[in-house]
């Protein structure tokens, strides 16, 4: 079995939501943050009210040619009101299955707590809790209570059973190793010469996939390489292989960093004297 090295340490992650499924597999999910979902549902509301908005409208601009009475307008601006914060909420979110406008600005979707995709009896339930905590409490109930869980749940989200997840997750940038702690002072005077491209590519490869193999596999391969790559390098450390591979690789990529940045300052300075004209030739462009 390989001995575990340096690469096996594992990194630190900022990320408090981890669903395990009936596989074993720990998915990687980030639950949208409060002031995201405030966002999010400021624009849903602008959308909703200015939806009710337009209604009484039309309904004001029509209501003397359809001969509609006062208690008659009433009663359509209540249906209107319930259309808007409630059926068309419900629907949407059942309908794109936990999008909507104001979630598709943010990059979240409503999904259950165990990360599938709702229904409509979440979707109802939460627009209807919305009524009480949100729109009979300006927010303030939605809010304090988002504020108090890791998830930034609302009540409707507790009652349902549902939260909201960020979707848009920034690129992930793979780490970069230095020498190994043990390799340090090897290092120092280590002599490692270029080694073929392709040979360079197959050690990259393998450190960026040894995560992934199995220990057997991992071991052998290391040491394959490792023989290969020893034929370079001077004097040779006693070291596990896998350590040897990822030393010699980041040995090198500092060295010819290093080197690159002396030919950028070389060709810098000599840039006035590439780029001049001889003493005493005219200037003609």
């Amino acid at each position: 079995m390989a001995t575990p090295s340096s690469l096996d340490v594992v990194e630190q992650d900022d990320v408090t939501d981890e669903l395990v499924t009936g596989e074993a597999v720990a998915l990687d999910l980030r639950a949208s943050g409060f002031v995201l979902r405030a966002a999010g549902a400021m624009i849903d509301y602008i959308v909703y009210f200015g939806s009710y908005i337009g209604i009484v409208l039309v309904l004001l601009n029509f209501a003397g040619q359809l001969g509609l009475d006062q208690a008659s307008i009433t009663a359509i601006s209540v249906a209107g009101i319930v259309l808007c914060i409630v059926v068309i909420p419900t629907a949407v979110e059942t309908v794109t299955q936990g999008k909507s406008l104001g979630k598709l600005a943010i990059g979240s979707r409503i999904v259950r707590d165990d990360g599938g995709s709702i229904g409509f009896r979440h979707a109802f339930i939460r627009a209807l809790t919305n009524v009480f905590e949100t729109f009979m409490t300006f927010g303030g109930l939605a809010a304090i209570i988002a504020l108090l869980n890791g998830r930034a749940k609302r009540l409707g989200d507790l009652v349902a059973g549902t939260y909201s997840q960020n979707e848009r997750v920034s690129r992930e940038q793979p780490p970069t190793y230095g020498v190994p702690v043990p390799l340090i002072e090897w290092s120092t005077t280590a002599d490692v010469a270029r080694m073929p491209d392709a040979l360079a590519r197959r050690v990259a490869q393998f450190l960026a996939q040894a995560r992934t193999l199995t220990p057997a596999t991992r071991e052998r391969l290391s040491r394959e390489l490792a023989n290969e790559v020893s034929v370079y390098v001077s004097p040779i450390p006693v070291t596990n292989a896998e350590l040897f591979l990822a030393a010699v690789a980041s040995l090198r990529r500092d060295r010819e960093f290093a080197a690159l940045k002396l030919e950028q300052a070389g060709l810098t300075r000599l840039a006035p004297v590439l780029g001049g004209l001889p003493r005493g030739f005219p200037d003609r462009g």
